[in-house]
């Protein structure tokens, strides 16, 4: 005999199907494919469907719904990791949202926008001049200081010009710090306006034109 397709063996299984079914009710048939792949109905769900996809159908052998497999745990960590993914993407579109709508409510125009920028990297850069201008006046205090033991080549320089070398270099190694901290900030806030200048063309070129 010729082996019987799958579909063809489901078609009998449900042809074979008592027909007292039909008069209970429109009670729901129950079928799944075994773990050889045959057909496997019952008026409840059989064992043999247990952790399987199955479909419910009617008595007379329309489908009325597809239940799916319960996920394997690997499925699952794969849904969960979906899921956190979607949610970060969510969290970073609504920060992009609120950070457009602050950037807007700030300023006017473009214009307003550079003339700020330009205030901002005034007083940053005026701030990295004066810390020069006191590093300058440190190091030629420091210049002094080493000229002045010079004079005691050969002798004990007196301990109050040892301890005024001492603590200029600890002054210039400190105000060196705060001198690298304020480019850092000039840098830093050079960037975020050409990056608010940036978004700002984007959102402004692609707003709806007014009538």
């Amino acid at each position: 005999m010729a082996r019987l397709h799958r579909a063809e063996l489901f078609l009998i299984v449900l042809l074979a199907w008592p027909l007292t079914v039909a008069a209970q009710g429109g009670r729901s048939i129950f079928c799944c494919e075994d773990a050889s792949g045959r057909p496997v109905c019952g008026d409840t769900l059989p064992s043999a469907c247990f952790g399987k996809a199955y479909r419910e159908l009617s008595p007379q052998g329309t489908v009325r719904r597809h239940v799916a497999a319960p996920l394997t745990p690997e499925e699952i960590a794969r849904r969960e990791a979906a899921e956190r993914q979607r949610k970060a993407e969510e969290a970073r579109a609504l920060q992009q949202r609120r950070l457009d709508e602050a950037l807007l409510e700030t300023y006017a125009s473009l214009n307003d926008l550079d003339a700020q920028r330009d205030r901002n990297l005034a007083a940053a850069d005026k701030n990295v001049q004066e810390q020069r201008r006191r590093l300058s006046e440190l190091e030629a205090r420091r210049q002094k200081l080493t000229e002045e033991r010079a004079f005691y080549r050969d002798r004990e320089p007196p301990p109050e010009l040892v301890g005024d070398l001492r603590t200029i270099e600890a002054e210039i190694a400190a105000q060196q710090v705060v001198l690298q901290a304020k480019m850092r900030e000039l840098e830093t806030l050079r960037n975020r306006f050409d990056e608010d200048r940036r978004r700002y063309l984007e959102l402004t070129r692609s707003a709806p034109a007014q009538n």
